[in-house]
């Protein structure tokens, strides 16, 4: 199977035969982020969700904003280089005072053990919720952002097509917005 993936131009610290090795043998450390518009009063009004090639089945499906904390670079910086990656230079995310996130995630490279499943790796992830004010163009692997309400995105058609576990994810951060799903 063909990756459809776009290269990192800039890997970080490993190349990709020693990311594979590493992967094989020690948790990596991802942020993930849920794009969000919101009112004057700070009520979410859209929830955005990426449309990309899935590297495990190369269907098209939807996905969250995640990626990667490279070796020396800090969590703040992760989750900023991340949505500029994924959403364009002009999405302007608005990142929280705090980097406490409103979810850790864990990925098990066997399925069922836990919601989240990366058949890649052992991985963990910092989640957050991230207002975006400005234009968003994806970029990289992203094919587009579709806005959702959160209505919508809480629905189980939404939900259940999102690919790892991320459904989970989503569905935590609508709780953690008090959006019931």
């Amino acid at each position: 199977m063909s990756s459809v993936r776009t290269p990192d131009p800039n890997p970080g610290w490993l190349s990709d035969f020693q990311l594979d090795e590493t992967r094989s043998r020690v948790p990596i450390l991802y942020v993930e982020a849920v794009p969000v518009r919101v009112d004057a009063l700070g009520q979410v009004e859209h929830i955005g969700l990426l449309l990309r090639g899935s590297p495990q089945t190369g269907d098209i499906v939807h996905t969250l904003v995640s990626g990667r904390v490279l070796h020396g670079e800090s969590v703040r910086g992760a989750l900023m280089r991340n949505l500029e990656k994924d959403l364009g230079p002009t999405a302007f995310p608005r990142l929280p005072a705090t980097i406490t996130p409103f979810t850790v995630a864990e990925y098990l490279p066997v399925p069922g053990v836990t919601p989240m499943y990366d058949p890649r790796q052992h991985a963990v992830a910092l989640a957050y919720v991230v207002p975006v004010t400005g234009e968003c163009a994806p970029r990289q692997d992203a094919l587009e952002l579709s806005w959702l309400t959160p209505e919508d995105a809480a629905s189980p058609a939404v939900l259940d097509q999102l690919e790892g576990g991320r459904g989970h994810l989503l569905k935590q951060a609508l709780a953690h917005l008090g959006v019931p799903a």
